[in-house]
């Protein structure tokens, strides 16, 4: 099974679950491939997110699909997570959700790590982020290397990056 593939069946499961996934990665030899998959609960919000159970419930659901025969085998390491307080944004469903917050940003296009202002998401392949010195910049969501949001401040709440 393909990366692709397999993210599109990860998310499947997760949603079937009740969860949304928040980031998929997966490296690594085919051989043994490790599988980083992060979930939250769709109305989370600080103290009452993701629990381990959960965690733990959603491993199991996804060994069965990684395990059957056109998974990937029982060769593999998975590790399934709650996002953190710096949540990625990743999916285009994210970037809409948090427009107007704070994101620090990797991209191919951007230098450093600057932090941005969500804008908007003008289709499903591109944001526009305002960044530190007031300009606006268009990236392509696929030249992201990672976004991480950030946490609500005085400033971000001003829409300050």
């Amino acid at each position: 099974m393909g990366a692709d593939s397999l993210l599109e069946a990860v998310r499947r499961i997760v949603a079937d679950l009740g969860f949304e996934l928040v980031e998929f990665r997966m490296s690594g030899p085919p051989q043994r491939p490790a599988i980083q998959v992060r979930i939250d609960r769709p109305d989370s919000r600080p103290g009452h997110g993701v629990t381990a159970e959960d965690c733990a419930r959603a491993s199991r659901a996804l060994e069965r699909m990684l395990e059957a025969p056109e998974g990937v085998g029982d060769r593999y390491m998975l590790q399934v997570s709650s996002p953190g307080i710096e949540r990625p944004v990743r999916f285009p469903e994210h970037w809409r959700r948090y427009v107007g917050r704070v994101v620090r940003v990797t991209a191919r296009t951007l230098k450093g790590h600057p932090r941005a202002v969500i804008v908007d998401l003008p289709d499903d392949g591109h944001v526009r982020l305002r960044l530190q010195d007031g300009s606006e910049q268009l990236l392509a969501l696929a030249d992201i290397k990672v976004a991480l949001l950030q946490e609500e401040s005085a400033a971000d709440s001003r829409h300050e990056p």
